[in-house]
Formats: structure tokens, sequence, C-alpha cells
């Protein structure tokens, strides 16, 4: 019997964090039927929509897989390149399509990081002092505390379904 690889190991991990559902709820069960007349509601207190929030993460996860993946990275500006702008309204296909990329860059990052050939400790290619591994935790984070957020503002809302358990 051979001894696994401590990298394999954690890339296993890393990769179960980001899809979430193991201490957290994964993004895809916060955004699942969620009522199309709430999107662009603000939950008491709160100064953006529910669309404002899943964008949010839209934009920080894409940013952040483009500086993990671009020599020629450029930073957004921080904040106002994070969060689409206050005024800003989504449609159904606007929510739909926000989801669809969070899905879709998550998978990106997902397979660079359960990829073999990508060595977690490496730096990116554009900053030496961060590391692929850095980032895929900064994602996992970011994305955990966007997710809880979203579902309680849910909650608040009450816009989840009666069904729903807990």
């Amino acid at each position: 019997m051979t001894d696994p690889d401590p990298q394999q190991l954690l890339r296993a991990q890393v990769v179960a964090l980001l899809q979430g559902g193991q201490a957290h709820m994964g993004f895809a069960a916060a955004v699942a039927d969620f009522p199309p007349a709430l999107i662009n509601a603000r939950a008491p207190r709160v100064p953006y929509t529910f669309w404002h929030l899943v964008e949010h993460v839209r934009l920080a996860q894409a940013d952040i897989l483009d500086y993990l993946t671009n020599p020629a990275y450029h930073a957004p500006t921080w904040p106002q390149d994070y969060w689409p702008p206050r005024e800003a309204q989504a449609t159904p296909d606007t929510w739909a399509a926000s989801i669809a990329a969070c899905q879709r860059d998550l998978d990106a990052l997902v397979a660079l990081v359960a990829d073999p050939r990508t060595d977690l400790f490496a730096p990116v290619p554009s900053n030496s002092a961060h590391t692929v591994l850095r980032e895929a935790l900064l994602v996992a984070d970011h994305n955990a505390y966007h997710t809880g957020e979203l579902a309680i503002l849910r909650q608040v809302a009450e816009a989840w379904s009666p069904a729903r358990e807990v």
C-alpha cells in the first residue's frame, strides 16, 4: 500500500471547501428557487439587493480567477468594480446570468485546483507573494461568507419556500 500524496489530499479538501455543503450551505442551494419578485428587494437596513449580493460574489470570484490565470492581470478598483451600482436593477435573465457565471467560474476554479498539474504552492503569475492555494482559500472564504449572508437575508425576507427543511 502506498502512502497518499499529501498535495492530492489537500487538493481534494480545497475542492470540497470551494463546492460548499460540508460546514456551510453551497451557493447553488442559497440561490435555488429564489422568488423572482425579490431579486431587486433590499432586506431591512441593508443597502444592497439580493442581486447586488450575487453579482458581488460573481465579480469577486471572476477577479480572483483572472488573478490566478492571467500574467497581465490588472486589479479592478475597490469597491466600485466589485459591486454593481446601487441603483442597478436585475431582470430575471440578468439574475440567471449572474448565477450561471458564478457557477461557471467556480467550476473553472475547482478544475484548476483539482488538476494534478497545478502546484497549489506555486505563486500566481502576477504576484510571487500569493499562491494558488491562498487564492482558492480566499474564494472559498469569501463565497461562504456571502452565501451565509444570502441565506440569512432570504430568511429575513421570508424568501424560502415553506416546504424547505431547515
